[in-house]
């Protein structure tokens, strides 16, 4: 097996690429026009779905091109997300699929406040979210803020209060705790009862470089035991959109490792 687990836009170019080497999953990355046209989303889930393939959406990540945060200070801003994510769920459950959502990204307001007297106040902020679709949302850690391996606090105030279920981005875990191969083994370990799903992506642990597997400094062969019987797709940054060769050299990389670790991966 190569574990063919992709990432595409609704956009008929990506889709043609990412199809042409028959995924089992495939990501879709979802924009805020997107979500003005839920027909057109949910034709496209049903099409992949009869080919046999495993769907899985992602919150759209901007709005009128700012970053989206659960708790932003702009009113318009919350309202979007409110609405997107209520959207969301009535198209999740209508369709059956689960969507991938980030409470917040690197540098929005949820990354200036104090962890210790915050992070109850963003419990509260997706819980309010969660009720709604419980069984079909997948919350997503960031490499710096309240929702990262940065807080102290987010399994302890957030996560296990909820039970929420996690999406966890092994690069963006391997961000946050500063390249620490054993501290993201650690941070892995303690979050897996609540992990449902992974972005298989490498770094170098400095900053957010999305890059293929065996090009950044992440231990592999230790994660293989956590990424087993779990779903998956290689989240890799791509020069091209249309061209999703890095992700599928990144499926073979792991099947190689693979093969030569069949205790870890049996």
């Amino acid at each position: 097996m190569n574990y063919i687990r992709l990432k595409s836009a609704i956009h008929i170019r990506q889709l043609t690429d990412r199809l042409r080497h028959h995924p089992e999953i495939l990501e879709l990355q979802l924009f805020e026009q997107d979500l003005y046209e839920p027909k057109r989303v949910a034709s496209v889930i049903r099409m992949l779905k009869d080919k046999g393939i495993t769907v899985y959406l992602h919150h759209p990540m901007r709005w009128k091109g700012e970053y989206v945060d659960i708790l932003s200070e702009d009113p318009e801003r919350r309202d979007y997300y409110d609405w997107s994510c209520a959207e969301l769920s009535e198209l999740c459950q209508r369709e059956r699929v689960k969507c991938v959502v980030h409470a917040h990204y690197a540098h929005t307001e949820c990354t200036r406040l104090d962890p210790y007297q915050h992070s109850r106040q963003l419990r509260e902020r997706i819980e309010q979210i969660h009720y709604r679709a419980p069984d079909w949302f997948l919350w997503e850690n960031t490499t710096q803020g309240l929702f990262s391996q940065e807080n102290p606090y987010l399994m302890s105030d957030v996560v296990r209060p909820l039970a929420l279920s996690l999406c966890m981005d092994v690069s963006h875990a391997f961000i946050a705790v500063k390249g620490d191969n054993k501290k993201l083994q650690q941070s892995i370990a303690e979050a897996y009862p609540y992990i449902e799903y992974y972005h298989v992506v490498d770094s170098q642990g400095y900053g957010h470089d999305s890059l293929s597997l065996g090009e950044g400094n992440v231990d592999w062969g230790a994660l293989l035991p956590f990424l087993r019987a779990k779903d998956f797709i290689f989240e890799i940054g791509l020069e091209n959109v249309e061209d999703c060769t890095p992700m599928v050299q990144s499926g073979e990389y792991l099947a190689r490792l693979a093969s030569r670790s069949p205790a870890s991966w049996a």
